[in-house]
């Protein structure tokens, strides 16, 4: 048939070559009998980072993801280094009455730490104070502790308040107070009265050691030992003392730190023969602190740092057992 008698006009013209035009008619059907839907077009890849390019970050950047960790290094770093310095010259010679310029090495000041004169005896009754204000605290910090967070009763609220209040209070106004109760019933200044000062201002920090730890107690675990028909006496022994021991053991620590190095209410309540350690390390600074002073605060801090670390490895050992 001629183009012109077509009835829908003249056919398009196709190139030989190229492939066949979509027919123009219904869209085809599934299997379950619904049009298909047109294929989407994929989206181009991005391409992948080389592991070098993956592996490296800007300085900024990574300070930003540590930044807490930098902050608690810093921190300790702040405080660690007071003592790494006074360790350092615990081994200096110095060359005159002042220990603050470095001049040689020298082991003298180990190998004889009592050489100067009254040091060793102050330091003896320093260590007698803080052990006695350290036993006596903690007992009655830890009863005062439980009774505060396990009963209820008239006061409990202003009981809490007087706990804190030698927290919050400055040492030299419990120290004043302290010093004209004593005048006023005419007691004697001396190695009571400091002890009596310093069990009183121990005491709030024991209370709130204990009584953190008291209240993060399950109740659950003494009441299961009751039901195996334990006695009171025995459920306290066995269940509870166990339980509250880390609280108990880190409030008499910060009991005897705080104790062996107090000047403030010490200077306040002591006698005229009653001289302690940091008294001492006071009267020494006005003519010449000796090398001494420097082995015994070195001699502290080791021990200190080795009685947290056998107190993390011990409690590490039981964890994993």
């Amino acid at each position: 048939m001629p183009a012109a008698d077509h009835p829908a006009g003249p056919l398009p013209s196709r190139h030989p070559g190229s492939p066949p035009a979509a027919s123009a008619g219904p869209p085809e059907k599934s299997a379950t009998g619904s049009p298909e839907k047109p294929k989407k077009p994929r989206k181009p890849r991005k391409p992948e980072k080389p592991p070098a390019a993956r592996s490296r970050r800007s300085p900024l950047r990574w300070v930003r993801e540590n930044a807490v960790v930098l902050a608690g290094c810093a921190a300790l770093v702040y405080l660690l280094l007071p003592n790494l310095v006074i360790l350092l010259f615990s081994f200096n010679k110095p060359a005159g009455r002042f220990n603050y310029s470095w001049q040689a090495f020298s082991t003298d000041a180990w190998t004889d730490p009592c050489g100067v004169a009254d040091m060793c005896g102050s330091l003896r009754l320093s260590l007698r104070i803080a052990i006695l204000a350290t036993l006596l605290a903690t007992v009655f910090g830890t009863l005062a502790a439980f009774a505060v967070a396990r009963y209820r009763f008239r006061g409990r609220s202003t009981a809490n308040a007087l706990i804190f209040l030698p927290m919050a209070m400055p040492e030299v106004v419990m120290a004043a107070s302290l010093g004209t109760l004593f005048l006023n019933m005419r007691v004697q200044f001396g190695f009571v009265t400091i002890l009596i000062a310093h069990v009183m201002f121990c005491l709030s920090f024991v209370v709130v050691a204990v009584k953190a730890r008291v209240m993060s107690m399950d109740p659950r675990l003494e009441e299961a030992a009751r039901d195996l028909y334990a006695g009171p006496f025995q459920t306290f022994l066995q269940v509870t003392l166990p339980l509250a021991a880390p609280g108990i053991a880190a409030g008499a620590l910060l009991s005897f730190a705080l104790s062996f190095d107090d000047f403030i209410i010490t200077q306040f309540n002591a006698g005229p023969s009653t001289v302690t350690f940091p008294m001492f390390v006071w009267g020494a600074a006005q003519r010449g602190v000796p090398v001494q002073v420097n082995v015994i605060g070195s001699a502290m801090f080791v021990l200190a740092v080795a009685l947290v670390v056998c107190g993390q490895f011990v409690t590490h050992r039981r964890k994993k057992s």
